[in-house]
């Protein structure tokens, strides 16, 4: 199971509200090969693409892309509020690191696999 936390889902609420976003918007979160750490989040506010899972959490919804729910089962999507840098966060149980942004990963059972130069060739 993924979740999305009480305020992960009231900013999402708002950020559709503010930018007059259709019904139907929510967040799609994947996983694409990449990063800093061997994996990273993609997150973008659209509508679900065919065969997403959708979570829905006090009339927000959480868009999951099928081919990432290996690497998510058990995450939680929360909102973090800070001076320099606030936006949605994930809690990933999957990781055995993750970069200093946050936004990659090493997956369990992968580690030492990636190396961030065979992207450049």
């Amino acid at each position: 199971m993924i979740g999305l936390t009480e305020n992960a889902a009231k900013e999402l609420n708002n950020l559709t509200a503010s930018k007059n976003l259709p019904a139907g918007t929510g967040l799609r979160l994947s996983v694409q090969k990449g990063g800093c750490a061997g994996m990273q989040y993609v997150m973008e506010v659209s509508d679900s693409h065919e065969d997403d899972k959708i979570m829905t959490r006090d009339g927000a919804s959480l868009y999951l892309d099928p081919e990432s729910l290996e690497y998510l089962q058990g995450c939680e999507v929360y909102y973090e509020y800070g001076l320099t840098d606030s936006g949605f966060k994930i809690r990933n149980p999957n990781a055995a690191r993750s970069c200093g942004c946050g936004t990659s990963f090493e997956a369990k059972g992968e580690e030492g696999s990636y190396d961030p130069a065979d992207d450049c060739k």
